[in-house]
């Protein structure tokens, strides 16, 4: 592993790398906070896909690519004169000093749980905004709907807004299910999208408070369906049909077939 002075100097490459590039290279020069945005979501997901996969060396790799968005920003805000990466550095090493006391405060060092961190964080949050600004507030509109809405149930358990008893949940769930059955029966498409996303908050909400993540939960399930479908259609082609022109009960015995050999 490098030395302190080691990483020091790495960055600082970075930031020379940048400067160049900004100033030399005409793609770079051209680009605006708006045109690298999509790009850096894409590295994002990149970044996670090494994580789920436990590719280390690929997941240091995707943090350097994400690092090198971020110092693309910074040197923009720069070229503004709204920012610079220093400030940046600064304003995440100030909110991390505030909202971890019994580290950096004047009750460092005593002892605390991770849970009680956790059960306490959106509280400090707002401490440290001066309750000018809600907790809801700080969770972006782009999000994925998945993330969004765990985001917020994590924020609302942080506020103590939350299920006492994790099976007291199931009771919601079933209550959602049958308001989702009585909307698709009055055939109201405002209603039913409604309902039926009562029903999904609701389950996310049930996988959260037994500490499954849904997100993995979900990617989990989707993949286990590519692997099936990818049976079904592969033997399909080998005895020179078509999906088209199966009936329904024939691909379902293609389907357990490939559930019967652990796909």
């Amino acid at each position: 592993m490098h030395t302190k002075e080691e990483k020091l100097k790495a960055f600082e490459r970075l930031l020379d790398i940048m400067d160049k590039l900004r100033e030399q290279c005409p793609w770079n020069a051209e680009q605006t906070f708006d045109s690298i945005r999509r790009l850096t979501e894409e590295e994002v997901y990149e970044l996670s896909d090494t994580i789920v996969e436990g590719d280390r060396q690929g997941t240091a790799k995707e943090i350097g690519d994400l690092m090198y968005h971020l110092v693309f920003y910074a040197r923009m805000g720069q070229e503004e004169g709204a920012f610079d990466i220093a400030d940046s550095i600064n304003k995440v090493c100030d909110k991390m000093e505030f909202r971890h006391p019994h580290v950096f405060g004047p009750n460092a060092g005593k002892a605390t749980t991770a849970k009680e961190i956790a059960d306490t964080w959106e509280l400090v949050k707002a401490k440290e905004k001066g309750g000018n600004k809600r907790v809801m507030s700080g969770i972006p509109k782009t999000m994925p709907a998945l993330l969004k809405a765990l985001s917020m149930q994590e924020k609302a358990r942080g506020c103590g807004f939350d299920w006492e008893n994790p099976a007291d949940v199931w009771d919601k769930v079933q209550e959602e299910c049958g308001e989702v059955s009585e909307a698709v029966s009055s055939a109201d498409p405002s209603r039913m999208e409604m309902e039926f996303g009562d029903l999904l908050f609701s389950v996310i909400n049930a996988a959260r408070l037994y500490g499954v993540d849904p997100e993995s939960a979900l990617n989990r399930s989707s993949e286990k369906f590519r692997r099936r479908f990818t049976y079904l259609e592969e033997k399909t082609i080998r005895e020179g049909r078509l999906l088209s022109d199966m009936t329904l009960p024939e691909m379902d015995a293609i389907w357990d077939e490939a559930k019967s050999q652990g796909l």
